[in-house]
């Protein structure tokens, strides 16, 4: 079998990210890390291997949706059909393993809404009936713009009405290749002041539906449509609207 990382690096962030969204991290060297043994446990630097103790790092600032990261309901309101949404930290697990499903949507430019019919289309091209508990990811081509300060702006966007639509066929999760799941910020806001209409800002999200989606997802391309495993477990946060994840792609050779 393959493995296929469709996981983002977290790193520190490039110069120029605003602060909200900003990755920082300290790394403490083999030096430093033999003078934490000395202060602990007073321990001398001879007694380790070149004289170097751990190395180790602290993370100072990474939120939750920060790099690859799975939605849990709970971001997308307190409530979810009636009762208070789930966080995180409540999902069951068995969701974040299954059989992957690509559709591609890298003809859409930025902007674009990705419909129910599109969907629907693309499955008909590859030849794919989707079940209960696949795990549907949209290949968009935005990952290459990862890490940019317009990364934010980029992509098209599932709406409403297709996400419904996958929650009916028994999808619970859903993931995208862009900076977020439905079309990009500056997009809906526009149309949202332009109509003054609630529903159409972060539509999608807000569609009532206990389901999550994976945002920020990379390397999709070199997927097949079907025919391949993805495990994408988030980490287990108390009260978490998300949770970081290693999204990967097992693929049988």
């Amino acid at each position: 079998m393959k493995i296929i990382d469709l996981s983002t690096t977290i790193e520190p962030s490039p110069d120029g990210m605003p602060d909200f969204l900003k990755i920082r991290i300290e790394y403490h060297d083999h030096m430093e890390g033999a003078s934490q043994a000395k202060a602990l446990l007073n321990i001398p630097a001879n007694l380790f291997r070149n004289g170097e103790g751990w190395a180790t790092e602290t993370i100072t600032r990474l939120g939750t949706h920060d790099a690859t990261h799975v939605d849990a309901p709970w971001h997308y309101n307190s409530t979810i059909q009636g009762k208070k949404a789930q966080t995180i930290d409540e999902l069951p697990l068995e969701w974040f393993f299954g059989d992957g499903v690509k559709l591609d949507m890298s003809g859409k430019e930025d902007g674009d809404a990705v419909t129910v019919e599109n969907i629907e289309s693309e499955l008909v091209r590859i030849g794919y009936r989707l079940k209960p508990m696949d795990i549907v990811l949209f290949h968009t081509g935005r990952d290459v713009f990862y890490g940019k300060p317009d990364y934010i702006f980029r992509g098209c966007g599932i709406t409403q009405e297709a996400t419904t639509w996958l929650f009916e066929k028994g999808i619970r999760v859903m993931g995208i290749d862009a900076w977020g799941w439905d079309r990009p910020l500056n997009r809906q806001l526009e149309e949202a002041l332009e109509k003054q209409e609630r529903g159409i800002f972060w539509a999608a999200h807000q569609a009532n539906l206990p389901y999550s989606h994976i945002e920020r997802l990379v390397n999709l391309a070199p997927l097949p449509p079907f025919g391949f495993k993805v495990a994408c477990f988030p980490l287990k946060i108390k009260g978490g609207s998300a949770g970081p994840a290693r999204v990967v792609a097992i693929v049988d050779e």
